[in-house]
């Protein structure tokens, strides 16, 4: 007997458009694939490559060995997130599996279209401060692969309090 896949995207609406995202790509099998600086930089580079080809800027990101967050904000009333993350999960994940032989993303990712009232300095902050709750670092300034592509890092003030998203609040890890 099979099941449906329950859906966990929004209507496609939600993804296009004048708005902010919150973004979690997870690596397949949450392995410590971003461990490795050449990928890393070739990562950044495809992540600066393709937001700018979809009309997105990237304030702010952090590459976690096993996962990765990005703040995306979206530039134009045509911007649509979802051929965004596509383009870019398969682009970098191709070459991660021609470099190394192996998977590199999990099948889904987390996303989170920002409302209004979310102050994106603070979700910036969440982000940076990812590998210091991680204990990788003490402050952000000390881990080499967050920044903003946008100038908010590092000339940004910290948020007075720090975004939480909304699968945490609830009590979820």
């Amino acid at each position: 007997m099979t099941f449906p896949r329950k859906k966990i995207r929004l209507p496609v609406a939600s993804y296009l458009g004048l708005r902010r995202y919150f973004l979690t790509f997870c690596c397949f099998e949450r392995r410590k694939y971003f461990l490795q600086i050449d990928f890393n930089q070739y990562f950044v580079d495809k992540l600066r490559e393709h937001s700018a080809s979809h009309q997105f800027e990237v304030p702010a990101y952090c590459l976690m060995p096993d996962h990765v967050h990005l703040l995306m904000e979206a530039l134009a009333v045509n911007s649509n997130l979802a051929p965004f993350a596509k383009a870019l999960k398969q682009v970098t994940g191709f070459e991660f599996e021609r470099r190394t032989g192996q998977r590199l993303w999990q099948r889904y990712y987390y996303d989170h279209v920002l409302r209004p009232k979310d102050d994106p300095n603070s979700v910036a902050w969440y982000i940076w401060l990812n590998p210091v709750r991680a204990g990788l670092c003490e402050e952000p300034k000390g881990f080499r692969f967050l920044g903003s592509m946008t100038g908010l890092w590092p000339t940004g003030t910290r948020a007075d309090s720090i975004w939480v998203p909304p699968k945490k609040e609830n009590g979820a890890t």
